[in-house]
């Protein structure tokens, strides 16, 4: 399977908010956000976190793809 989180990067972009802010914001450690720029797969906790902090559903912020697709 394949974790894309482009459309939580074009969701920060749109709020003119970085990484960092929104990793302080939603609570998440740094090894979180930096699981998620290598688009490895994170706790459901750590994307309820942020889509908490930025009031948005979980298909705003993530796409899994099946390999191959």
């Amino acid at each position: 399977m394949t974790y894309n989180y482009d459309k939580l990067w074009k969701l920060l972009i749109d709020r003119k908010m970085t990484k960092t802010e929104m990793r302080i914001q939603a609570g998440i450690s740094t090894n979180m956000l930096a699981k998620m720029g290598k688009e490895e797969p994170v706790t459901m906790e750590t994307l309820a976190k942020i889509c908490t902090a930025l009031n948005c559903g979980l298909d705003d912020i993530v796409e899994i793809q099946k390999d191959g697709d």
